[in-house]
Parts: structure tokens; sequence; C-alpha cells
């Protein structure tokens, strides 16, 4: 699969929360480029053809502005409040031989062997920051986990990364774990484990025999 992606860019002439409420309206995604010794110039882009092309995996993309096409990829991006729906897009230009940093999502590989012990694979993490040459950014990091048995935990030290790709993110990150899932205690089983408060019986004999020396 190519890495690359061409997207048409409109330039926003004013900025704002509400100018951007309004390129949304449009079916458009505000979006902001910079690097290269360059100014920053606010474009919007068609939202339907960019979520598309994240979803294929594209990472780098041809970003035509006006005449003028440039190689960018993806530094950032937001989302609403539900972190649903992208709101905006940070773009860097970028030349394919230079090395850069980027966030890439991880995926899980395999079956794990501890769900045959009855564990449950959690995943903590569903992205890594990478160092690499443009033409090297991966689509994903693959993350086998055939391996992981109950009680194990795979940390971001652990992934084996792509030649050419070294880890950003800290090496102590989690991303893996497999578990066992704590079975529902019966009524019975926790009224046992709550201790019943013992009744204060010589309190109520010192009021009963106040009460009977005062009458």
């Amino acid at each position: 699969m190519e890495k690359e992606l061409l997207l048409k860019a409109e330039i926003r002439e004013q900025i704002g929360s509400k100018h951007a409420a309004k390129v949304r309206e449009t079916g458009r995604i505000p979006a902001i480029v910079y690097g290269h010794k360059q100014g920053p110039v606010a474009i919007s882009l068609d939202r339907h053809n960019f979520v598309e092309g994240l979803h294929h995996g594209h990472r780098v993309l041809d970003v035509q502005i006006g005449k003028k096409k440039e190689k960018m990829i993806i530094k950032e991006l937001q989302y609403d409040y539900l972190g649903k729906d992208i709101i905006h897009v940070d773009l860097m230009r970028v030349d394919v031989a230079e090395t850069v940093k980027v966030t890439v999502p991880v995926e899980l590989k395999g079956t794990a062997c501890g769900t045959h012990e009855g564990g449950i694979i959690a995943e903590h993490a569903d992205h890594l920051e990478i160092e690499c040459k443009v033409s090297d950014i991966p689509e994903t990091i693959v993350i086998s986990v055939k391996d992981v048995g109950v009680g194990d935990a795979l940390h971001a030290a652990d992934i084996e990364l792509p030649d050419g790709v070294k880890l950003v993110s800290d090496s102590s990150t989690l991303l893996v774990t497999c578990g066992l899932v704590a079975a529902a205690k019966s009524t019975e089983e926790l009224e046992e484990e709550v201790p019943i408060a013992p009744e204060v019986i010589g309190e109520a004999k010192e009021e009963g025999e106040s009460a009977e020396e005062k009458t």
C-alpha cells in the first residue's frame, strides 16, 4: 500500500474557533501547516478524504495548496470532547530523506496463550512515538501477544521495531497486560467479609443503672 495520499487544500483567510466551526459545517477539517523555516499556513482539508486516508494507514501526505504540492506528515490530531471526531490537524512539511519524530498506532496480533487459561488481554496504550526517516514511517507498530500469559505484561522496551525505527516513547510505557477476571462474589460471601460491629452492652447497662439511681 502506498504511504502517500494526495489532498487538495483550501487556504483559510480567517482563523479562530468561530470560523473553524463554520469550516467543519461544510464537511472540511481546519488544519495548520508549518515547518522547513516557512511561515504557518491555515488551510482546510476534505474531511471524508482525510479520514479515509488515515484509516488506511497513510501517515505521509501530498498536500496541494494552490498550484504547489508539498509532502507533509501528520504531527497532531485534535478530537472533540467525546474523543470521536477530528476537529483540527497539525501538519509539518518534510522531505522524504529527513529524520522525523512521529506518533504511530500500535496493532495487536495473535491470540495470547493466557486467554486459554481464562486470562483477558488489556491494551494500555494505542500508540508509540518513534523516530525514523520519512520514507520509513510504518503504518502501525505490530505487537505479537501470542506468548503473553496470565500475569505477563509488555512494555515499549519489549517491542521489536522495524529496521531504521528508533523508540522515542518512554521504554517503560505499559502496552499490554493479561490478567484474570475477578469472579463476582455472592451476597453471602460479601457479608462474611464485612465484620459485624459488637453489641455495646456495658453502655446500655450503665444507662439503665443511672436511670434507676435517679428514680
